[in-house]
């Protein structure tokens, strides 16, 4: 005869305290497997920019880090914000990651007024990776040396003066409208879909001047397609360490600096976050790659998840208080 089982009240308690332990000890293997599968860096720009240069770079040392692929994914569109959405919406678990930037997680939540994805609650910061110091060049039909004569041409002119941008609200964009409202020139802002049309109307003089991510600009100065003027970086660029910063051309606290970092879904695990900020570090100590991103204009960051969240909360007030006096909406 079965006896009737004696009633313990503290099974009520043992219930949800080992459901915890389980979710624990499963999230403990995840981390400990992860990576089992090739992960997918999502970059919001076409081939051949500065951050999917930058994404491939870093992708193939993470990947030989991690014993496991990591591909590149672009889905350019809407300044970043598409490769945004669709990272926002990826399974939390580690393989898919985004390669956000100055646009996508500080200026496009200010000018865009539906987005849907919050830069501050839909991803999980994994570290800043890099660094953009912007050109300043100008076309070279004008026969300007340097940024004293930039201002004093703009100033004189009694003809509309352009500069151009890879679109509205891009850093580049941004960059122009402070140009234009510390110098009281007679600038008009020119965008166009992407940094390599933008600097072809400045190589034919169509526009002006521009500013452009090293990367995109630098080679079209070395073959005398564009005259490069000055930096907007606190220092100078190790990329071109004769071109001056533009605060040493009298233009005191004017730094603009375009970067790049990986983020991951919100809900990722700690100790996936942990495990791909500590190979992205590995990754960017390695000579090689910390080589190629300075002979291509970048300035290698790094640093814990911690240090990027402060990074990205201070970006996007700073660029909210410029969006805001440029008063710049795009719908």
């Amino acid at each position: 005869m079965n006896r009737p089982t004696t009633f313990n009240p503290s099974m009520r308690l043992h219930t949800p305290l080992l459901g915890a332990l389980l979710l624990f000890s499963a999230l403990g293997v995840q981390a400990q497997n992860f990576p089992s599968k090739p992960i997918r860096l999502v970059v919001g720009f076409a081939p051949g920019g500065s951050t999917d240069k930058l994404a491939r770079v870093l992708g193939k040392r993470m990947g030989e880090l991690l014993g496991q692929s990591v591909v590149v994914e672009n889905r350019p569109g809407a300044a970043g914000n598409l490769a945004a959405e669709q990272v926002a919406g990826a399974p939390a678990d580690g393989y898919t990651l985004f390669m956000t930037t100055l646009s996508s997680q500080a200026i496009n939540p200010h000018i865009y007024s539906k987005l849907r994805f919050d830069p501050a609650k839909s991803f999980e910061p994994i570290s800043l990776v890099a660094k953009y110091p912007l050109l300043l060049v100008v076309a070279p039909q004008l026969k300007l040396n340097s940024v004293h004569d930039l201002i004093a041409y703009v100033k004189k002119s009694d003809q509309q003066i352009f500069f151009s941008s890879a679109g509205t609200g891009s850093p580049a964009h941004l960059a122009g409208e402070m140009f234009k409202a510390r110098t009281g020139g007679n600038l008009q802002h020119v965008p166009y879909k992407g940094g390599s049309p933008a600097l072809l109307a400045v190589m034919s003089n169509e526009a002006q001047l521009a500013f452009e991510t090293i990367p995109s600009a630098i080679g079209q100065t070395k073959g005398g397609k564009l005259k490069p003027l000055a930096v907007s970086s606190e220092k100078r660029s190790g990329a071109a360490p004769e071109l001056p910063t533009l605060q040493e051309e009298g233009l005191q606290q004017f730094v603009v600096t375009s970067w790049a970092g990986l983020v991951a879904p919100a809900g990722t695990p700690r100790d996936v976050l942990d495990k791909l900020n500590q190979t992205t570090q590995q990754a960017l100590n390695t000579p090689a790659v910390h080589a190629a991103l300075v002979a291509d204009g970048a300035e290698p960051a790094g640093g814990g998840s911690a240090e990027f969240a402060r990074f990205l909360a201070q970006e996007f007030k700073s660029w909210g208080d410029v969006v805001r006096t440029a008063q710049i909406k795009l719908d």
